[in-house]
């Protein structure tokens, strides 16, 4: 019997945890993977992951395709753009598993919080920190 993590009524295989784990264990799938959870639910289109992570087009496409198929992103279309998102629920089931009955804490799914929830950013733009220039966690972490 395979050993689960339950995030909003997922399960998570050990299967697919490994399938994670093994796309995350690449540098450049780890950079991306990062920088699609500091850019929240709104995603990075592919040219702006490129420029930022100074990895070729082609060389990103087969690592977005790694980290798709592992199910730790998601690509949408936005006009002529192609948006990779972090799948925030496929996340947590990863850090869920991972941590599953850390220091004695029930196995019961329903007495867990999900470990990172996007917090929406202000309609006034991003929250700054007290300093007035570094940028505050996008997340509920």
């Amino acid at each position: 019997m395979f050993s689960s993590a339950h995030t909003k009524g997922t399960v998570m295989e050990k299967k697919a945890v490994l399938s994670a784990l093994s796309a995350l264990s690449q540098e450049t799938r780890l950079d991306i993977f990062r920088l699609l959870v500091q850019a929240g639910p709104e995603g990075r289109a592919a040219g702006a992951i490129s420029e930022t992570l100074g990895v070729s087009p082609a060389t990103l496409s087969f690592h977005l395709t790694q980290l798709t198929h592992a199910g730790l992103i998601a690509q949408r279309r936005e006009g002529r753009s192609l948006i990779y998102s972090t799948d925030f629920d496929r996340m947590n089931g990863l850090v869920g598993f991972l941590v599953e009955n850390c220091c004695g804490r029930s196995a019961n799914p329903a007495a867990r919080a999900p470990i990172c929830a996007p917090a929406p950013e202000p309609a006034n733009g991003p929250a700054e920190a007290g300093d007035g220039t570094t940028p505050l966690p996008r997340c509920g972490c």
